[in-house]
């Protein structure tokens, strides 16, 4: 797509123990902590210190947007492309979701735009749906809105008032992450070491520079920004007018998540996961476990009524969770009494109850919505960790790409030659210990928390804070999400750089060496706490900026004269009304760039699409021409897109190519040498993108080429229906 250019140039410590971590801490902290403003530390020093803070989160935040801004001109060129260029660029489904806010831009009125999206008739042929009710698009008509409202349109472009909102949210997430480690830490510097290492590993931290319109990169940000809150939440000694504030913004921070981006429900249970591990382990007052639950429903429920009932909500696994930890918390109440045995029995029963009701409500609500939604992502689940063979061509298609696949170990290479990965380590194992031990003294404990005030006078936070536990299960939950599934790994390697970074800046780890090796001070231990994180930024600086530089020197431009070709061909050959049909990669670029009805598309969450699209890639089957042509008539096709990379595909391997899925979906052997599954027969029909190229008897009969290059071959239908009834008046054509 891009070719070079050449341009000019603890409660398990002992009190007295606590007590001198906690002084430490206070000591270390005194004007570097936000807390200190809000608890009425008025002073020049802490002021001062503390908009430093801030000015540095702003600065890094800016340099991480600038930085991934330059990346995507300097690769694509993309001030000096045409505009279908530009489009073009959109790939996959980023093409799809951006195509709705040209959309909402090129109608004549906002209600016009919006009634086109809820009764929309062009992204799928023959078929009425309400895009807002489908797919996760609020942010395009947000920002379609937004950019009609404001005074830009005379000098910023809709395209580039898009990917700068796309690029600026980056500045978002690094300030998130930075107040993230800035919190948990106490320092500034913690963040400033965050920001640097989120920069440095962004192959592994983000994308966003080649699928600006990917849903993650809208919502990645509001839920590191749900973190922070519920990071700051946690800490003690707040007041209860800051409590309400810190509730607030994690409800509206998990609005804004679970409205842009489909897979919200998925993530929001392993969070949901976490809050239950530390409700178990008595590191969580139950108003904290009742409060965060809650706002995980009411952002849900949100995004319910905003999605016009979207029953994939309701049949969520996490909504029923939720409701199963909360019911039965609620019947069992004396979970939490007992000795250490009588109460991991408790909690074993307790747990399985949970995990048993959370199953019988989603089957039932499953059944009552009659939601078959997602059953493609359980079936690719299923296959992933061998609960069972599949030939399912949906579950296969997932199997088959890398980003589902296992995270590679080149990653974790990439991240220790940055210097993240071995404070990381240290500082997970570190708190997994202390985690541990406070988790088995309040379990041995009789009372646990269940009285609040009891706990809060015990000072339980002198084994490990509730924040601190909190982000420890959340970089160990999400860390092996990303570990069985490597697109999720942006989840994890963004939080990563906060968690290393409270462990090189916090107090902990350096206590803890510093009592090993006999010279503890209060003195010292605050100058290994700064000295280390600026002698790492050096390092980083000195070892890392000249690469940087290289990477922002190299030009490339953007260059696929095929599918420009095909666009224009399209815009200029064919009825506006035209339906196209081909792969849902394609398909999107077409809709963006030519507006015609398409047949399927790439946003995978309904069953009947699924359906549709398995039917309409029978074109790279081994299928007869009559087959393939009732499939494409029956969903209105007038042109059929083949492309020679699907057909004669090599990038996958034997049994992950597009085609070897449909043979085996279809019973067939599988193209070339190697083993077959003995009930697979050999197909009666030639490969259909092979043999229609032929333009033998039959295939000419029903398809017509039109347009051809190097890449893709387009063949209309012809209405052969129409002719065979204007035959059937000839008593000859009777038999």
């Amino acid at each position: 797509m891009s070719a070079l250019r050449q341009r000019k140039g603890s409660k398990g410590k002992e009190a007295s123990q606590a007590a001198e971590v906690q002084s430490q801490q206070s000591s270390c902290c005194t004007h570097h902590h936000p807390e200190k403003i809000w608890q009425g530390d008025w002073s020049w020093g802490a002021i001062i210190w503390t908009s430093v803070g801030w000015s540095v989160s702003v600065g890094l935040g800016l340099l991480c947007c600038i930085y991934v801004a330059t990346l995507h001109e300097n690769d694509l060129w993309f001030s000096n492309i045409k505009e279908v260029e530009r489009e073009i660029s959109f790939r996959t489904e980023c093409g799809l979701y951006y195509s709705y806010y040209k959309q909402m831009l090129q109608a004549p009125s906002i209600q016009e735009g919006l009634s086109e999206l809820i009764h929309d008739n062009l992204t799928e042929s023959k078929r009425t749906i309400n895009l807002l009710q489908r797919m996760n698009i609020y942010q395009e008509v947000f920002l379609s809105v937004l950019y009609r409202s404001l005074p830009v349109q005379s000098y910023l472009e809709p395209v580039y008032f898009y990917i700068y909102t796309v690029f600026s949210l980056q500045a978002v997430y690094v300030i998130a992450l930075y107040l993230t480690a800035w919190l948990l830490s106490g320092s500034w510097l913690a963040g400033t070491l965050t920001g640097v290492w989120y920069i440095l590993n962004r192959v592994d931290t983000t994308r966003v520079e080649f699928t600006i319109s990917l849903r993650e990169n809208w919502s990645l940000p509001f839920f590191a920004l749900q973190v922070t809150a519920i990071t700051c939440y946690l800490r003690p000694q707040l007041t209860a007018l800051q409590q309400k504030v810190m509730v607030w913004l994690m409800y509206v921070t998990t609005l804004c998540f679970c409205l842009t981006w489909q897979f919200n429900q998925f993530i929001l249970l392993v969070q949901a996961l976490i809050i239950y591990t530390l409700d178990c382990v008595d590191l969580l007052t139950p108003t904290q476990v009742t409060t965060l639950y809650l706002v995980q429903v009411s952002g849900l429920l949100s995004v319910w009524f905003l999605q016009f009932c979207n029953s994939m909500i309701l049949g969520s696994l996490v909504l029923s969770f939720i409701v199963s930890a909360l019911f039965v918390r609620h019947c069992q109440s004396g979970l939490k009494t007992g000795s250490l045995l009588v109460r991991l029995g408790k909690l074993l029963l307790h747990s399985c109850s949970v995990l048993l009701l959370t199953f019988i409500i989603n089957y039932l609500a499953k059944k009552a919505l009659q939601l078959r939604s997602d059953e493609h992502i359980f079936k690719f689940i299923k296959s992933k960790f061998a609960l069972g063979p599949t030939r399912d061509f949906d579950a296969s298609l997932y199997l088959c790409e890398e980003a589902f696949g296992l995270l590679p170990l080149d990653t974790l290479e990439r991240l220790a030659g940055t210097l993240l990965l071995y404070p990381y380590v240290l500082t997970l194992l570190l708190l997994s210990g202390i985690l541990a031990v406070a988790a088995l003294q309040n379990l041995r404990s009789k009372g646990g928390l269940g009285d609040e005030k009891k706990a809060a006078a015990e000072g339980r936070a002198g084994a490990i804070r509730p924040d601190v536990a909190y982000n420890l299960l959340h970089t160990l939950f999400y860390g092996l999400l990303a570990f069985s599934t490597m697109r999720m790994k942006y989840i994890w390697t963004g939080h990563m750089c906060a968690v290393a970074a409270y462990g090189v800046c916090g107090s902990e780890l350096w206590t803890l060496l510093l009592q090993t090796l006999r010279c503890s001070s209060k003195v010292l231990l605050r100058l290994v706490r700064y000295a280390t994180p600026l002698l790492m930024i050096a390092c980083l600086y000195y070892k890392f900026w000249p690469k940087l530089m290289e990477e922002l020197s190299e030009l490339r431009e953007f260059y696929d004269p095929d599918t420009v070709e095909l666009m224009t061909w399209i815009n200029t050959k064919t009825p506006k009304q035209a339906v196209f049909a081909g792969s849902m990669q394609l398909l999107a670029g077409i809709k963006l760039c030519t507006g015609r009805v398409l047949t399927n598309h790439p946003h995978y969450e309904d069953k009947d699409l699924r359906e549709r699209t398995r039917q309409v890639y029978q074109v790279y089957a081994r299928r007869s021409p009559e087959e393939v042509y009732d499939i494409l008539m029956a969903v209105g096709t007038d042109y059929m897109v083949l492309e020679n990379s699907i057909c004669y595909e090599r990038r996958h391997r034997r049994g992950c190519r597009v085609r070897d899925l449909l043979d085996l979906a279809n019973g067939h052997v599988m193209d070339g040498p190697g083993d077959n599954d003995p009930d697979l027969v050999p197909a009666a029909h030639p490969r259909f993108c092979e043999a229609i190229k032929t333009e033998g008897g039959a295939y000419a009969a029903l398809f017509s080429r039109t347009f051809q290059n190097k890449t893709f071959y387009v063949y209309r239908l012809k209405k052969k229906r129409k002719k065979s009834a204007k035959n059937s008046s000839d008593p000859r054509g009777t038999q």
